[in-house]
């Protein structure tokens, strides 16, 4: 069993939309969501590393680029229409509303 680091791979879309999460989750009140203080250390070193990868985060027009990530990320119509179909659920708006922030 090894004891090398473990490398996790994103797209650039993923970091972005995933590093503004994780700020606004550290703006709150995280501390009563992880209650396990070992968990801190992998939720900083998340949290910090799109701040040296993705100077985009640091651009005037970052509102507008985070908007646009976020767009390409979220599922198709169609995808959206498959799992309704899948899970039963005769309102495509609920769906929708589970799947989005």
């Amino acid at each position: 069993m090894g004891h090398g680091p473990i490398t996790v791979e994103l797209t650039r879309d993923e970091a972005l939309v995933l590093s503004d999460w994780l700020e606004r989750v550290q703006m709150t009140h995280l501390s009563r969501l992880v209650e396990d203080g070992a968990v801190w250390a992998p939720i900083h070193r998340l949290a910090g590393t799109p701040d040296t990868a993705l100077p985009e985060i640091f651009a005037a027009d970052y509102a507008e680029r985070l908007a646009a990530a976020r767009l390409r990320l979220l599922p198709s119509d169609d995808t959206n229409a498959d799992a309704d179909a899948n899970t039963g659920s005769a309102d495509a708006g609920e769906q929708d509303a589970r799947v989005r922030p």
